[in-house]
């Protein structure tokens, strides 16, 4: 993992620590593109100090260099523990706590393949990515907000429309997505006792990009193929924030932002 990169703006973190559960210090994974990127620079006007995890050094730099405020860059696989670990120990040691954690890191994996014909190596990465990566960084960032004073923070996780309904031939990313949930309720229930707070946005089609495919065609569940609507991802982003800056004692447990036309609701 490389070093850390420190950027400095004219917030200082110091000034908003998390102790009016609006504002603090946020870790963002996957900061470098898309969603990521579009909530690090929602955050960033919102007065947040903001740590950019991500896989790419560069990309990362990008997005910070193009925001503002202060950030802290810190390259990171979530998918390994030793660089998760690293992560929020660079976080806690320049800024002191953790007020926010966005779990947006993920991948969806080779698209378009057969149950039957989906290479272990790809579940594998996909789970590893998508699930353990997201749980790594929950659990480091749990722990951070038990212990520290003023205990509690906020996690979001990135769950995607599709831990509610698959596309075809998506197995990997949608039994991920649908796990995903599960550990959003399970770690919700468990925060109670130590103001955690824990909730889940559901993305249909943000306009990023990964979903570049959707304007041209993509396989609908009767096997044709058909040009969907996308959404501007500042959407995305501002909602990713109205949920981060509620106080602790206010959750947005579950929310669903997708295109207003995509075929979601109805029958496929």
């Amino acid at each position: 993992m490389a070093s850390p990169r420190l950027r400095c703006g004219a917030m200082n973190a110091k000034e908003t620590d998390g102790r009016d559960g609006r504002t603090g210090v946020a870790v963002v994974t996957g900061a470098g593109s898309g969603i990521g990127r579009a909530v690090t620079r929602e955050l960033l006007r919102g007065g947040w100090s903001v740590v950019l995890a991500g896989r790419r050094s560069a990309t990362l730099e990008e997005t910070a260099g193009a925001a503002g405020g202060e950030t802290l860059v810190v390259p990171t696989d979530v998918s390994r523990p030793e660089d998760v670990e690293a992560l929020f120990a660079a976080t806690v040691g320049r800024f002191g706590r953790v007020d926010l954690l966005f779990n947006n890191a993920g991948t969806s994996g080779p698209g378009g393949v057969p149950v039957e014909e989906l290479p272990y190596e790809a579940w594998r990465h996909v789970v590893d990515t998508n699930l353990n990566g997201a749980f790594l960084c929950a659990q480091a960032a749990y722990r951070q907000m038990k212990g520290q004073t003023p205990q509690g923070g906020r996690i979001i996780n990135n769950g995607s429309v599709s831990a509610h309904v698959p596309r075809p031939r998506s197995v990997a990313y949608t039994a991920t997505k649908h796990a995903l949930t599960g550990l959003t309720k399970s770690l919700a229930l468990d925060g109670r006792p130590y103001r955690i707070a824990v909730g889940q946005i559901d993305i249909g089609n943000a306009a990023t990009e990964m979903t570049e495919r959707m304007r041209t065609g993509v396989v609908q569940a009767n096997g044709e193929i058909a040009p969907e609507p996308v959404m501007d991802v500042a959407d995305v982003a501002r909602t990713v924030r109205h949920m981060a800056e509620l106080p602790l004692e206010a959750n947005v447990q579950f929310a669903t932002v997708l295109a207003t036309g995509m075929p979601y609701v109805g029958r496929g």
